[in-house]
């Protein structure tokens, strides 16, 4: 599955999910499937390493449609580790999952400046890293943290972030089942 970062948020970006599965599938994805329209997409494809297919996905995306986002590509067998990691059980139902968000990271980051993380967390903000994903729970809200809008830059990895609704969509799209 590809997260995309950015796209038709504010105006900007514009990426109408009807016509990017079609470009999609002219680079030779198939069974695509997007779900809402801030760039989520499911879908098959032959081998080919994740990095390569994300930088795939963005040249056409730029190609096509003028902008090119950051692209996370990810296995639906490593969206279900990272969901069934999730330190913060208790939080999968705090305003239907969209206070709980996942930050997919590019990599594991190679070291965690916990200080500078702790210095900007509101009080009711809980945080965790696990090998490459970064949980993060905002009860008072998720676009007025410090924390969520800082963490990618603190972590020295590029990020997307998901809620945890979103999340459970996206193994239900590629067959996955969360027990």
């Amino acid at each position: 599955m590809a997260l995309l970062r950015g796209v038709n948020v504010g105006g900007n970006n514009k990426l109408p999910m009807k016509q990017l599965a079609a470009e999609l599938a002219a680079i030779g994805l198939s069974d695509i499937k997007t779900y809402i329209q801030s760039g989520n997409v499911v879908f098959r494809h032959q081998s080919c390493p994740p990095k390569e297919l994300a930088q795939q996905i963005g040249t056409c995306i730029a190609a096509k449609f003028g902008f090119e986002p950051h692209v996370a590509v990810l296995r639906a067998e490593d969206l279900m580790k990272g969901a069934k990691a999730n330190p913060f059980p208790d939080a999968v139902t705090d305003f239907d999952g969209k206070v709980l968000h996942l930050f997919f990271l590019s990599a594991a980051p190679a070291s965690v400046d916990e200080a500078r993380l702790e210095a900007i967390r509101r009080p009711s903000d809980r945080w965790q890293i696990r090998e490459d994903v970064f949980y993060l729970h905002t009860p008072e809200g998720f676009h007025d943290s410090k924390l969520a809008v800082r963490a990618e830059k603190i972590l020295g990895v590029s990020a997307t972030a998901r809620n945890w609704r979103t999340v459970c969509a996206l193994l239900e799209l590629s067959g996955q089942k969360l027990d």
